[in-house]
């Protein structure tokens, strides 16, 4: 599965990409070069010159009603290190995977989507005040689902549900019918085993359109937005062997958004510029470590070209592709992180302005953090233990001294870690908070118009969410 958050934190976005085998999946291992993964929202990317349209999460609510809360319980109040969280859990459809916080029926209040693996549909609960949720709303998709991404593609300015699914061959469609209501799904054809999903207007016609990589056929599909997102056939390009995931931004500086995958089994990454019109040059490929499993797109030594870094899950490293310019990248010597890395965060841990790197490692059950120290090179890793098979991550202060803090969930353990940042790029010792079992994936938005940061997780074996309140 993988997970791709974007939030905002003290003025800083972060993106986070990753990705784990779900349970009913072997995971991915150091003796390994392929796994089928699941993915989550849209991959996007930042500190780079383009910022990529999703609504995949929401940081402005505003709640002004208070509802019951039904289909929950509670557990008691956790408070360390001056974050306290009040937990509560909503049940869903079987197999929860990943979730989007979105205010989808316009009353300034975030509610929640979630993708459910198993009973293949999607979970609707809408906010119903001061962080509650009201009894869920289920909608039907394909079978398999593996990607999701919550936006508007038909410009009424009411968020859509856009979701990838592998094992039908597929996208999935829910246009918003306004009170967080949607309609039924309408189906597009993909090519085989589509696994993650960009929706980014390609041809510069105001319309948001879907971008998708696909696992099993070795290429990407593009799906350009007709009219009251409707999506025209698809057109697709050949990628690398086995893409899982994909970024959609401009590298070669030219206000067109290129296409970049990480391609696990040719152990490299594909770019595909964009000439225009939504159409795309053939790929050019750049070699990374064995296994890349995510990449992300950003400049890392500041001279205003994006560049690529890719985390590579056998290797057990992270490679650095330096951006040149007109979109042709240079390879720099690969840094060590932990065993089977799995998500990478992309964001500034120590305020020097420069972004840094956050790994979670599936297979070590920690994190390894790298510095940067100028000029595109990153200082050795500095690791942290966190709970036992770690699947997510995300970065955001938690405790208001805008210093990001590091959230992480772990599915062997059942719980959430959180690092809280000192200063300096150094975190202490993991907190943990029991949420639900085997948790996948994390979001952090305030739900209820506090100011506060709160956590979404969703739990795979319990067919629920657990929402922790920032006390």
């Amino acid at each position: 599965m993988f997970f791709t958050t974007e939030l905002i934190a003290s003025s800083t976005i972060i993106t986070t990409i990753g990705a784990t085998s779900p349970p009913s999946t072997p995971s991915l291992s150091s003796t390994s070069s392929s796994a089928s993964v699941l993915p989550s929202t849209i991959i996007n990317t930042t500190l780079a010159s383009t910022v990529i349209n999703t609504t995949s999460v929401s940081t402005t609510v505003n709640t002004t009603s208070v509802s019951t809360i039904i289909n929950t319980t509670s557990l008691p109040t956790i408070t360390a290190w001056n974050v306290c969280l009040n937990l509560t859990t909503y049940t869903t459809g079987t197999s929860p995977i990943v979730a989007a916080v979105v205010d989808v029926n316009s009353d300034n209040k975030s509610d929640i989507i979630v993708v459910n693996y198993d009973s293949d549909d999607i979970t609707v609960l809408l906010n119903g005040g001061n962080g509650t949720f009201l009894n869920p709303t289920t909608y039907s998709i394909g079978d398999g689902a593996q990607a999701l991404t919550v936006v508007d593609v038909n410009s009424d300015s009411k968020p859509d549900i856009i979701v990838a699914n592998a094992n039908d061959n597929d996208i999935s469609v829910l246009l918003n019918a306004k009170n967080g209501t949607f309609q039924n799904q309408t189906t597009y054809s993909a090519d085989s085993y589509p696994i993650s999903m960009a929706v980014v207007d390609v041809n510069n016609d105001n319309k948001s359109d879907i971008i998708v990589a696909n696992e099993g056929s070795d290429d990407v599909t593009v799906f350009l937005n007709g009219d009251n997102g409707s999506f025209q056939n698809q057109i697709t390009y050949s990628a690398g062997s086995s893409p899982q995931t994909i970024a959609v931004i401009d590298v070669n500086s030219d206000n067109k958004p290129d296409i970049i995958t990480a391609n696990i089994d040719s152990n490299n990454v594909s770019v595909l510029l964009n000439t225009g019109n939504g159409t795309f040059n053939a790929q050019t490929t750049y070699e990374t470590g064995i296994s890349p499993i995510t990449a992300a797109v950003v400049d890392v030594n500041s001279d205003n070209k994006p560049d690529i870094v890719a985390i590579n899950s056998v290797s057990n490293s992270l490679s650095v592709l330096l951006n040149v310019g007109n979109g042709a990248f240079r390879s720099q010597p690969a840094y060590s992180v932990g065993s089977n890395p799995i998500a990478m965060t992309v964001v500034d841990v120590n305020s020097d302005n420069k972004p840094d790197f956050v790994v979670i490692n599936g297979d070590s059950n920690n994190l390894s953090v790298l510095l940067n120290a100028g000029n595109g090179t990153f200082r050795s890793q500095t690791t942290y233990s966190v709970g036992t098979n770690p699947t997510a991550l995300t970065v955001v202060d938690m405790n208001g001294d805008n210093k990001p803090d590091i959230i992480v969930t772990n599915a062997d353990s059942n719980n959430l870690s959180i690092l809280l940042n000192t200063g300096n790029g150094i975190f202490l010792n993991q907190t943990t908070y029991l949420v639900g079992s085997r948790p996948y994936s994390v979001v952090v938005v305030d739900v209820n118009s506090d100011n506060k940061p709160d956590i979404v997780v969703t739990n795979f074996n319990s067919a629920s969410i657990s929402v922790l309140l920032h006390c």
